[in-house]
């Protein structure tokens, strides 16, 4: 493959470089220290991107996650303005060193044209085809902070996105991070992540490319923190390319520090391969933060891939000896990837409540999906009832199982055809538990402020 030029925009009004630290040619700041502590995780993403990309089974992530190739959703209504946010006072906590408020942002309290603020009403389908409008909205003061990182869905050509918001940043957006209003203000950074052409082109993606990206969320993470936190309780929220940016932001900036990590009230770190030690709850990917074993229990991680059969042996997702861990691969047989049930924390099978766009539903559900003439005029359609949920281990791999727990005289649609079985059904990581994890999110945040 040809390598491309790449070119690294210098960064807009840079914040003093750190102790131990300095700006690249390229415009980056390097913390060495933090680069030690990340650099396993940096590389295990350029290489899993490059890998899936290079492999003749990988296909092309999908607007609403890293995954199988699809169309992603062209446009997004336009929500309703939301209102300024005074957030309520917490913790005490350290003074904020002064950071620069100067992160674009795609989601945050007070924005004009928040796609994480609007209309979040849903269509609930029954199994004999009937629907009927469960109403939803924002909280107008919720207690919690939710950090979203939006998995790879930038179409621009260039190895590293630029911070222009386009739509497939606005609808997945709205996909995944909307309905989180309900419980939680959502702050969402634009950050330079590695595009789907750069995926696609693996030639393309460097560590540059790389450090570039993650350099993007902790300065967004750190603009969060000293303008906006004001002591209050924190939800990361992340899927595939994000989630994978928060596994090592926690790990430099939450798991290692207890004044931060006194305000985690949960980490959603969606398909990204979280490790723990065979049997345990904690160690792996993270020191000192937990894996969630009940819907109270706070400062914890609720991780997982989703498959509808047991991931094959070349799994990119559920198995530590995965190409996505190529660097971080488990030769002792020690480790297994991390599956916390949202529905059942504390584990056994329930019932699963999905949310999805009612935009270009097949993005999801392939060629199950209904027409696009399905009477829902709500943003999201909801299937109660039609899937359920339980974690397992087999093989050496450890992965959330769904099952279509109805009978065939259901008129909803299932899963066919969402990917192919190395990639499971990634795609659907979030929106297949996102009622789910919405009222994890509220429990933990009643047990935080209990």
């Amino acid at each position: 493959m040809r390598r491309a030029t790449l070119r690294l925009p210098r960064r807009r009004s840079p914040r003093a470089a750190r102790p131990g630290s300095r700006w690249t040619d390229a415009g980056v700041l390097v913390d060495h220290a933090l680069m030690r502590r990340i650099l396993p995780r940096l590389l295990l993403l350029v290489v899993a991107l490059a890998s899936a990309a290079c492999g003749g089974t990988a296909a092309t992530p999908s607007a609403s996650g890293s995954g199988p190739a699809a169309t992603p959703t062209a446009a997004v209504a336009t929500p309703a303005a939301a209102p300024s946010a005074t957030p309520s006072v917490g913790p005490a906590t350290s003074p904020a060193p002064s950071v620069p408020d100067n992160t674009v942002w795609l989601c945050r309290p007070g924005l004009v044209d928040d796609p994480c603020f609007g209309d979040i009403n849903a269509t609930v389908v029954n199994s004999r085809g009937a629907t009927n409008l469960e109403p939803a909205s924002p909280a107008k003061d919720p207690p919690i902070d939710c950090f979203y990182v939006y998995p790879t869905v930038s179409r621009q050509t260039s190895t590293n996105a630029t911070l222009t918001i386009d739509p497939q940043e606005r609808a997945v957006a709205v996909a995944q991070a909307a309905r989180f209003s309900q419980v939680c203000n959502v702050y969402a950074p634009m950050y330079q992540q590695l595009t789907l052409a750069a995926i696609a082109k693996p030639s393309s993606v460097n560590f540059v490319s790389a450090v570039l990206a993650y350099q993007g969320v902790v300065s967004a993470f750190d603009d969060y923190m000293a303008n906006y936190n004001h002591g209050r309780g924190i939800v990361f929220i992340g899927h595939s390319q994000g989630a994978f940016m928060l596994t090592a932001l926690l790990k430099a900036e939450v798991d290692t520090k207890p004044e931060v990590r006194r305000l985690l009230v949960s980490a959603l770190l969606l398909g990204a391969n979280v490790t723990v030690p065979i049997g345990k709850t904690v160690g792996g990917d993270f020191a000192s933060i937990p894996a969630c074993s009940s819907t109270t229990q706070v400062g914890c991680v609720v991780a997982y891939s989703s498959f509808d059969t047991a991931p094959p042996p070349d799994a990119l997702f559920g198995r530590t000896n995965s190409v996505l861990n190529i660097f971080g691969s488990d030769t002792s047989g020690s480790m297994q990837v991390l599956c916390v049930n949202p529905a059942a924390p504390g584990g056994g099978r329930a019932a699963l409540t999905p949310y999805l766009p009612t935009q270009d539903l097949s993005t999801l559900l392939g060629t199950g999906a209904p027409k696009a003439s399905l009477s829902a005029k709500t943003p999201f359609v909801t299937y109660p009832g039609e899937f359920s949920a339980e974690c397992k281990t087999s093989g050496g791999a450890t992965w959330l199982q769904i099952d279509r727990t109805t009978s065939a005289t259901d008129h909803r649609p299932g899963i066919a055809d969402v990917g192919n079985p190395t990639w499971g059904l990634h795609v659907l990581d979030v929106n297949i538990a996102l009622g789910n994890l919405v009222d994890l999110v509220r429990s933990e945040t009643a047990a935080f402020h209990g």
